[in-house]
């Protein structure tokens, strides 16, 4: 987190992988949440952030993650492994 966080403004594409609670700008931005200063990678600083989940459910804090509604970020449900395949298949 310390060596990429100060760069993440300069990250075109940002993809998360089954993450949630690391990635959640809560952490930083809402001083009411029960995670509020916990370290997090911030992913939502990113020009686009691509999410892999199987769903909107929330993470282990069992909070949401305001990063899913952020206009840079993009959802994309179902299993990880497969989802991720088929975006190399499409670049390559």
């Amino acid at each position: 987190m310390d060596e990429i966080n100060p760069r993440m403004e300069t990250v075109d594409v940002a993809i998360v992988i089954g993450a949630n609670d690391v990635v959640n700008p809560a952490a930083r931005e809402v001083e009411s949440s029960p995670i509020y200063g916990m370290p997090v990678i911030n992913v939502a600083d990113a020009r686009t952030v691509f999410v892999l989940k199987r769903s909107m459910a929330s993470g282990f804090a069992g909070i949401e993650n305001p990063l899913f509604y952020k206009e840079n970020t993009r959802m994309l449900f179902g299993d990880a492994k497969e989802s991720i395949a088929t975006l190399v298949r499409e670049f390559s």
